[in-house]
């Protein structure tokens, strides 16, 4: 039995932080923080396994020099399940550069064919409570099965880089429970002027959409009141955002399966373990561990935490640990 699963691309990011301003064409910036880290799928699988859920990674990447970091770095993480981790000769392993103030960020990214999202599962599929893929593309076949065995399926996309944001994406979304973007793929796709517009028709396609704001936290609107929800994400002294939509996403998925927290809890508990990511270089590297989150919240003001999610959010995370 896994509680998580995560289907995508892993990326070794080379992280250069503290830079005064984006780089411009014909022009040098220097940094002056520099890091490794897993990313992409990677980041979602480790901010999981160290919140106490047995997460599995479904991927490829290649058997060259980044590869070999990724993996000896993803297999030090405990409660992370390397078994469905694919390393293929014949491709190399993807790589972004990122380049990250307390502002912004922007990324140089290389990627093979051969290294995204698995579309054949071999051998015989475990049992999964929450499984997170990007569906940008049609659903593999394994996925569908696993949906129809009870895993909640909760859906991604990315950045388009062709800049057509077909509006197809919107046929797939009753392919899954959840949908995750950020704000800046949810106004694309839709053609929405807010996010708020933008949830209110993706909330058409899918049972629950939830919508990453960077600072400003998330949007949702609840199934059950069908009223909007937005909730903050705590202030903080950002190193580097790379990654937070990751690690929220992951937080998200740990918070559904949370029994009876109302949908504000779950989205104040994604925002908080994402805010909490953005202090240090590298998303994954940055992905809190419930003793971390313990102390966090023990710091943050009652005006900022209402007291019924700092009772839920501290009895869960000491379950986790008990884990």
């Amino acid at each position: 039995m896994l509680d998580a699963l995560f289907a995508g691309g892993v990326f070794c990011d080379l992280v250069f932080g503290g830079i005064p301003h984006l780089p411009s064409p014909g022009s040098e910036v220097y940094a002056d923080r520099f890091a490794v880290a897993a990313g992409g799928t990677a980041t979602r699988c480790v901010a999981a396994a160290r919140q106490g859920l047995e997460t599995g990674l479904f991927a490829v990447i290649g058997t060259d020099l980044f590869g070999d970091h990724l993996a000896a770095v993803l297999g030090t993480q405990p409660g992370l399940d390397l078994r469905w981790l694919r390393r293929d000769p014949s491709v190399h392993t993807p790589i972004t550069v990122a380049v990250a103030n307390e502002h912004d960020r922007a990324f140089i990214t290389y990627e093979e064919d051969g290294t995204r999202r698995p579309d054949t599962w071999d051998g015989e599929l475990p049992h999964v409570r929450v499984l997170h893929l990007g569906i940008a593309e049609p659903l593999p076949g394994w996925a569908t099965e696993l949906r129809a065995r009870g895993t909640l399926v909760v859906g991604g996309v990315g950045w388009d880089p062709t800049g057509a944001w077909s509006p197809d994406l919107l046929t797939r979304l009753g392919d899954v429970d959840v949908f995750v973007p950020n704000a800046t793929e949810a106004m694309n796709y839709t053609r929405a002027d807010s996010v708020e517009e933008a949830v209110k028709v993706l909330a058409d396609h899918v049972p629950l959409v939830v919508v990453t704001d960077g600072p400003r936290g998330a949007v949702s609107l609840d199934p059950a009141t069908g009223g909007l929800v937005r909730v903050p994400s705590p202030r903080v002294t950002v190193a580097d955002p790379t990654g937070a939509g990751d690690v929220f996403t992951a937080s998200l998925m740990t918070a559904l399966l949370q029994d009876g927290w109302p949908l504000t809890s779950r989205l104040r508990y994604a925002a908080i373990c994402a805010s909490m990511s953005v202090r240090t270089l590298g998303g994954a590297a940055g992905a809190p561990t419930p003793a971390a989150i313990r102390a966090f919240l023990g710091r943050m003001p009652g005006s900022d935490l209402p007291d019924q999610d700092r009772a839920l959010f501290q009895a869960a995370l000491q379950d986790q640990e008990n884990r």
